[in-house]
């Protein structure tokens, strides 16, 4: 399993109903994507839901390198870079992956997504900290309105990556909410569960 985000911070003033209609227009391109598990077409607006920034920012757990490449490379990452510049694309292994106890995770009612960076912390045993990362996924999987909760690591960057999806705004999640527009979600069957080691 592999994640994979980028970002594009839009100006203040900046229209968040063009990023609907994009996506409303194009999200369902991917939705029989192979090697993909699930994409998230996220976006924050300024001023709702505390966010500080408009900001578009799907995010994506891959079930294969190759699906992912042939998404980068073939074609199809070529209009996002086309219509916003070319982003830094962020990418993390996968460490932990759940599915809510709501049930049925692609006719879910997925409205909001939360995600937290944060620095993997210096001079602590990584076996203990990652095992930590996957309890905190089986924990957020197992809050109400929990539809999926995911963590991956760069050990690039030794940075930590925490998303979760959820039925309402007021998850039991630390991080950025995000509003989720539109959820392709072709190999989420095919998402290893629990720990990735």
């Amino acid at each position: 399993m592999h994640a994979l985000q980028y970002e594009v911070t839009l100006p203040a003033d900046y229209d968040p109903g063009v990023i609907r209609a994009r996506v409303a227009r194009s999200g369902h391109l991917l939705d029989d994507w192979d090697g993909l598990g699930f994409k998230a077409y996220l976006l924050r607006e300024r001023g709702v839901h505390g966010s500080p920034v408009n900001q578009y920012a799907p995010f994506y757990l891959w079930n294969t390198v190759e699906g992912m490449n042939r998404f980068l490379w073939g074609g199809a990452f070529q209009g996002f870079v086309d219509d916003f510049g070319r982003p830094a694309v962020r990418q993390w292994t996968g460490l932990a992956y759940e599915e809510g106890a709501g049930g049925d995770v692609t006719g879910s009612r997925a409205a909001f997504a939360v995600r937290r960076r944060q620095p993997v912390p210096q001079g602590g045993e990584l076996t203990t900290l990652m095992e930590e990362a996957a309890v905190e996924v089986r924990r957020l999987a197992d809050e109400e309105g929990a539809v999926l909760a995911a963590a991956a690591v760069d050990p690039h960057r030794w940075e930590l990556v925490h998303f979760s999806l959820w039925e309402h705004d007021a998850p039991k999640a630390d991080g950025d909410l995000f509003q989720v527009l539109h959820l392709s979600a072709p190999g989420l069957d095919r998402l290893p569960r629990g720990k990735q080691w």
